[in-house]
């Protein structure tokens, strides 16, 4: 029916804007994770401490390798304004493909929403708020979608297109596979290795080198095991800062409950068009 048909272009124009909004974030992150991949490309500075940076860099990327599950926080302050670029990212996730955060959208002072998403096994919740849908979804469809939708969740499973990009940034075995792919974007220079300072408590050692004309800090927990625990990747163009934390501990297991969602074939049916099909 044409009412369906418009339903599923609002549906795929809501999934093409999720997609892209939940990869750039995972996408930022491996870009500060890149220094870690390089291996021995980015060799350290030896000035007679121990560990070395290189030692430290090592370490800190067999932690990541090892752990089973990571809570990834990003903030992106790009001076750019821009509603459909994601300002911020929070996510738990595990090995298992489960996961439970949030994406806000929106750099240089601009509101593009946010969304929350739980995802447990092949089910998979999400929430965005009305401004998301109102400035993600163009056309009328986006009003429609908050009004039917409220402060609810839209939920299905990994076998919906639209869910399934979503799910894609629970994928904690991808994060880890650009790690160990040696050949993902090396530093140019040597990592250099500055003194002890603390980020939120902990004393960590920071780790600096350029990355296509960016400086990248990786801090690295002094004590072991020793652990990444933030990056910065600054630059003409760029300003991001990634925070993990949490090796090792189980995402929440709590997921929305009936009252508090909406089958996503209600997303697939909501017809941006109020006027009555032609004949």
């Amino acid at each position: 029916m044409p009412g369906e048909r418009r339903g599923d272009v609002m549906a795929g124009q809501t999934s093409t804007l999720l997609r892209r909004a939940a990869r750039v974030p995972v996408t930022a992150a491996l870009v500060c994770a890149g220094v870690l991949a390089a291996g021995p490309v980015a060799a350290a500075d030896d000035d007679g401490s121990d560990p070395t940076a290189q030692q430290l860099a090592d370490d800190a990327k067999k932690e990541l390798l090892n752990a089973d599950s990571l809570h990834i926080a990003l903030a992106n302050r790009s001076d750019d304004r821009d509603t459909r670029t994601p300002a911020a990212f929070d996510l738990r996730l595990d090995e298992d493909g489960n996961c439970a955060g949030s994406l806000r959208m929106g750099t240089g002072g601009a509101d593009g929403g946010s969304v929350e998403l739980v995802k447990r096994g092949d089910e998979v919740w999400m929430k965005p708020d009305a401004t998301f849908w109102k400035t993600q979804v163009p056309g009328g469809g986006g009003e429609l979608a908050a009004q039917l939708f409220g402060d609810r969740y839209v939920h299905g499973t990994t076998d919906d297109p639209m869910l399934d990009g979503l799910a894609e940034t629970c994928d904690l075995d991808a994060f880890r596979g650009q790690l160990e792919d040696g050949s993902a974007r090396a530093a140019q220079d040597r990592l250099t290795k500055g003194d002890t300072t603390k980020v939120e408590g902990t004393e960590v050692v920071p780790l600096t080198g350029q990355d296509d004309g960016n400086r990248i800090t990786l801090y690295v927990t002094s004590d072991e095991p020793h652990q990444l625990v933030r990056a910065t990747e600054k630059g003409p163009d760029d300003d991001l800062t990634m925070t993990l934390t949490d090796y090792g501990k189980p995402v929440p297991s709590a997921t929305p409950s009936a009252d508090e969602s909406v089958d996503i074939s209600k997303l697939h049916a909501v017809d941006p068009d109020p006027s009555p099909p032609q004949a």
